[in-house]
């Protein structure tokens, strides 16, 4: 998705340690605290972060389902559909809207650097937030040809593209709607970092496309780090940032927000890349290798064919053939692949460099926060961002 204290004020808290994909994190040792709850009040019990995304669903679900409501009845409909609350006939549904991480970031910045107080006030930026991303998963949905998301068939694939897309515009638009219509002092300001967070999405999204036209030996990973920075980093960074502005803090301090949240989203970024290729299918909803199968260059891939090792220039045939048919191709080949990508060390790298990247999220943390304790929640969504299966 973004607390602690300089080291000439206290101790700096050490930064989340990085699990590989599918180990549990570790238990907090004897008189270990994992961090404060989302005021600042005190310890959680070992499920930080779990307790803060369930919290931020309950503060922004309620504001998010009257933004979509909201909309004309054709495009409420998809909308419905994408967040889980209605099945494609329109027939009420359990609801699986997403792990509200951005939002979350929002409240518990907001909360670290200006109590309970302005965690209420900054809901409505939270619920912005949210809206955008998921306009940022219709379109890459159809961009990406992806075929299910949250175990259920993509938007783009039960109404077609052009009610995809319209419906991701429209939660665009509610976005910068709910900012322009709340009365915080902050929120113009936030309308703008998010208006502007909005470009640079639409830029990394473009640069990601482009990648895909050439050939796999001629993508720097310099060039798909920038791009991983604009299409996650940047969203992960604001959301931070716009929890800051509504704490009334100053520049610097957002500034350092908007930083962490950044260095956090490449952290997730990079797991998520290691997801794609080796995570489970009944936990990530969607098919084993996908990003495999359809040749894109994620991380773990460039990092691997940088690598200068015999796997590099297999992975690099592999990746010279043709796409693979269906939705994610042969399965001995999509293995295959895998296989290639982690003994060229694309595995190792991207988990490393995870953790490398929230070690440097953590420096950007300790310039804004003054209190350790109120960086806890910040630090366990953080933590769970690289320590996550799904």
């Amino acid at each position: 998705m973004p607390e602690f204290m300089t080291e000439t004020k206290q101790r700096s808290p050490e930064a989340p340690r990085s699990a590989g994909v599918g180990e549990e994190p570790a238990p907090p040792g004897p008189g270990e605290r994992r961090g404060a709850d989302a005021d600042g009040a005190g310890p959680l019990d070992g499920h930080e972060a779990a307790a803060l995304l369930e919290r931020t669903r309950t503060l922004v679900d309620p504001e998010l389902r009257a933004a979509v409501e909201s909309l004309p009845g054709p495009i409420r409909r998809i909308a419905l559909y994408h967040f889980g609350w209605e099945h494609a006939d329109g027939t009420p549904a359990a609801g699986n809207a997403g792990k509200a991480i951005r939002p979350a970031l929002v409240l518990a910045a907001a909360a670290a650097l200006g109590g309970p107080e302005a965690r209420v006030a900054a809901v409505r930026a939270a619920t912005a937030v949210e809206l955008v991303h998921n306009f940022t998963l219709l379109h890459d949905d159809v961009m990406d040809r992806d075929a299910s998301r949250r175990h259920r068939p993509t938007a783009w694939t039960v109404f077609g593209v052009p009610d995809a897309i319209l419906a991701g515009d429209a939660l665009q638009a509610l976005a910068l709607r709910l900012l322009a219509e709340d009365p915080h002092p902050a929120s113009a300001a936030a309308a703008a970092r998010l208006a502007d967070c909005v470009v640079e999405l639409c830029s990394g999204q473009h640069t990601d496309t482009a990648m895909e036209q050439r050939a796999p030996g001629d993508v720097t990973l310099d060039e798909v780090l920038a791009m991983a920075e604009a299409k996650t980093g940047a969203l992960l960074g604001c959301a931070c940032a716009l929890g800051a502005l509504y704490a009334g803090v100053g520049e610097d301090d957002v500034a350092a927000l908007d930083g962490f949240g950044r260095q956090a989203g490449l952290a997730f970024q990079l797991i998520d890349d290691v997801i794609g290729i080796w995570g489970d299918p009944q936990r990530t909803g969607k098919p084993a290798g996908a990003d495999l199968a359809v040749r894109k260059k994620s991380l773990p891939v460039v990092a691997a064919l940088a690598s200068g090792t015999p796997a590099a220039a297999e992975l690099a045939a592999m990746y010279g053939k043709p796409y693979l048919a269906g939705e994610a191709g042969d399965g001995g080949e999509i293995a295959r692949t895998a296989l290639a990508v982690e003994q060229a060390g694309g595995r190792d790298w991207a988990q490393a460099e995870a953790a490398d990247r929230m070690s440097r999220a953590v420096q950007e943390l300790t310039r804004a926060v003054p209190v350790p304790e109120a960086a806890g929640g910040l630090l366990a969504l953080a933590e769970y961002v690289t320590r996550r299966t799904s």
